[in-house]
């Protein structure tokens, strides 16, 4: 979950649908519904993973579903997450936002890069953890 699910929030659901299908499935939301970046789907793109029919989707979607874990990758989504009540078990693992990267188009690129093979380590990470 994170805020506008554009990037972040869109670029772990991919990760985690590709890389540990045989064994979970991840959904995106966002504490308000925007668009999917374009520059997210390309760099996506880049390691064979596609998110080009995803879209941006409000968290109220998945009103009344239980979720095994519930992951906030930014702050303020972290702050504003619900409550989830029994086995849900919620983590925060933040990534700075690569829509806020400025400088030439090259650079942009690049921020978008390092977040999505940062979240594929920290994601990794986690999941082997709580295994």
């Amino acid at each position: 979950m994170c805020t506008a699910n554009s990037c972040r929030s869109q670029m772990a659901e991919g990760i985690v649908n590709h890389f540990w299908k045989d064994r979970l499935e991840a959904l995106s939301a966002g504490t308000q519904a925007s668009f999917v970046n374009p520059l997210a789907i390309e760099v996506m793109k880049e390691i064979g993973v596609d998110i080009a029919k995803h879209r941006s989707k409000n968290l109220s979607e998945f009103d009344g579903q239980n979720f095994d874990h519930v992951i906030t990758l930014c702050g303020d989504a972290n702050e504003t997450c619900p409550l989830y009540i029994g086995t849900t078990k919620k983590m925060h693992i933040g990534f700075d936002d690569p829509a806020k990267a400025t400088g030439s188009a090259e650079d942009v690129r690049r921020e978008f890069r390092r977040v999505r093979d940062e979240m594929i380590d920290q994601l990794a990470q986690y999941f082997l953890n709580t295994a």
